[in-house]
């Protein structure tokens, strides 16, 4: 076994690591399993290679100066489990031209010194300008469910001024492709779903025209202890939507039977969503219509 030294998270330049230990010894360690090739310039510790960080490492390294993570991975690194775990996304300024890697996906862009943050030795761009690239570039029901997720992750105080810096980085963007569609999702995010399935319930309820339910609503006694969180209300009609997610709510059907019922005697009306009612929501959206139809004509 080859003694290695640290690397950046078991990345390595290969010219690096030559300097350190020599070019038999790499040999050595590539034939014996221990370290394998990401690039003919990169070399990661085998037990590491499916790691994000041990991956960011080794496309930062084959990038080279003036590079940092960008879009889904740095979502990734700021703790976005909604965002996509490959490929690595690179930003370089748009003279580099950087070598095809597989995994790897190399953007050209403009950045400075402030729009730079660091994680664990890793740079990658700050948290609203990341947000922001996401909200007009990706996926929709990705994009607001890391909007979600940042939000959750900040004290309520801070969530204000952090979708300030947000929308002032959608404002200033050079390409207003995507922009319209940034703010819309940036005014539906509030941090308070509780997973990127319920992130995506809310934008299908905003897609398909139906009033913005209130995210995680609770229910609460006349001394103000809470009784029930809901993942969706519409609380002027008593209307609520519980998205049974199998590992969440497999061991809780007995409970969650007599939470419905004493609803029902308090006047709610409990409608459930599975993840199928994502992929074909029809069934949910018509159930939803005919409930606030009903509360309305009796209103």
């Amino acid at each position: 076994m080859i003694e290695l030294p640290n690397g950046l998270h078991g990345a390595y330049r290969r010219r690096d690591l030559v300097s350190a230990i020599g070019r038999h010894a790499i040999r050595t360690a590539v034939e014996q399993g221990q370290l394998v090739s990401f690039h003919r310039h990169v070399v990661v510790r085998r037990e590491l290679v499916t790691q994000l960080r041990t991956r960011a490492a080794a496309a930062l390294l084959l990038a080279g100066e003036r590079a940092v993570l960008t879009r889904h991975t740095a979502a990734r690194m700021y703790g976005c489990t909604a965002a996509d775990f490959a490929p690595i996304d690179i930003l370089v300024p748009y003279a580099r031209r950087i070598a095809r890697a597989p995994g790897v996906v190399v953007h050209n862009g403009i950045f400075t010194e402030d729009d730079v943050a660091e994680i664990d030795g890793l740079p990658l761009l700050t948290p609203e300008l990341v947000l922001a690239d996401l909200l007009c570039r990706a996926r929709r029901p990705t994009a607001l469910a890391c909007a979600d997720q940042m939000l959750s992750g900040l004290p309520d105080a801070q969530r204000p001024g952090f979708r300030d810096s947000v929308l002032r980085a959608i404002s200033g963007r050079a390409d207003n492709r995507g922009t319209r569609q940034a703010r819309v999702l940036l005014d539906l995010a509030t941090g308070l779903p509780e997973s990127p399935f319920e992130s995506q319930l809310l934008l299908m309820f905003y897609d398909r025209e139906l009033p913005v339910p209130v995210p995680q609503y609770s229910i609460t006694t006349i001394d103000g202890r809470e009784l029930y969180r809901l993942d969706f209300a519409w609380p002027e009609f008593r209307i609520a939507v519980e998205y049974d997610g199998y590992a969440a709510h497999a061991e809780r059907q007995e409970r969650d039977r007599r939470r419905d019922e004493d609803l029902a005697a308090r006047g709610w009306i409990v409608i459930h969503a599975t993840i199928d009612d994502l992929m074909a929501p029809s069934r949910l959206v018509n159930d939803v219509h005919k409930a606030l139809q009903a509360r309305r004509l009796t209103a």
